[in-house]
């Protein structure tokens, strides 16, 4: 299906993989009048065919489809592309969500969701998907007060120094290059201490802990990072970045 919107020859292209019509009038019209192009595939090989075709900006993927699992189509769009992938699913346990973040989606949304979220979702993906393009030649990162030199690893909140041990420092950088997203209890534990403690969460409990009390104001504050219970964190990047 050819895009659609309020201007084909702008805004940023959305594949939008859902079966059930009212959700997909819905995602329609929606995008629509916020400037988004839309191409619609109610199939799992049809998305892929549109994907390949079109080459999305973001993909917006339902998992309950009727030719395939969402989870596949998942697979083979990371075979060969990183666009953003935002999951939009009736499945809400935090196994579904862990499984599909870990195949490689950007976000995760339980229908029914709202508008605004979704749209704020996409942003953030959309923000993720430039930053990642240019992470060669980008060696600090900046949100808010934070900054991040990824290469001398040293910290700053604001104008304070902060001190971090070498895990605290290789956790928060590993939560930097996937800004904005969650990464998975899994995906940290294997990146920071390896394949063979991805089971030990108590290890990431203890280091998040210790972030969180050098970085953030209080519990009460959570501005720098999100905690998306039983699945993951999210370093926050805030509204504009």
């Amino acid at each position: 299906m050819k895009p659609n919107g309020t201007d084909a020859a702008q805004g940023p292209l959305v594949l939008a993989v859902e079966d059930e019509e009212p959700v997909l009038r819905f995602l329609r019209t929606g995008l629509a009048s916020q400037g988004y192009r839309v191409i619609e595939s109610g199939t799992g090989k049809d998305a892929l065919r549109s994907a390949v075709q079109y080459v999305p900006d973001v993909v917006l993927l339902d998992l309950g489809l009727p030719d395939m699992d969402g989870l596949q189509v998942l697979a083979s769009l990371r075979a060969w592309s990183r666009v953003p992938v935002i999951v939009l699913s009736a499945r809400g346990q935090e196994r579904a969500k862990v499984e599909a973040l870990d195949a490689g989606a950007d976000d995760y949304l339980t229908k029914p969701f709202g508008f605004p979220e979704l749209l704020a979702r996409m942003r953030v993906a959309l923000r993720h998907a430039v930053r990642t393009q240019g992470a060669g030649e980008e060696r600090v990162f900046a949100s808010g007060g934070l900054e991040i030199d990824l290469v001398d690893r040293r910290v700053k909140l604001g104008e304070r120094d902060v001190h971090l041990t070498p895990i605290e420092f290789k956790l928060l950088a590993a939560l930097a290059r996937h800004a904005g997203r969650v990464v998975t209890h899994k995906q940290l534990l294997e990146e920071v201490w390896g394949p063979q403690c991805v089971n030990e969460s108590q290890y990431l409990r203890v280091h998040m802990t210790h972030l969180r009390r050098k970085l953030e104001r209080g519990p009460a504050e959570p501005r720098v990072f999100e905690t998306e219970a039983g699945v993951g964190y999210r370093l926050r990047l805030p509204e504009g970045e």
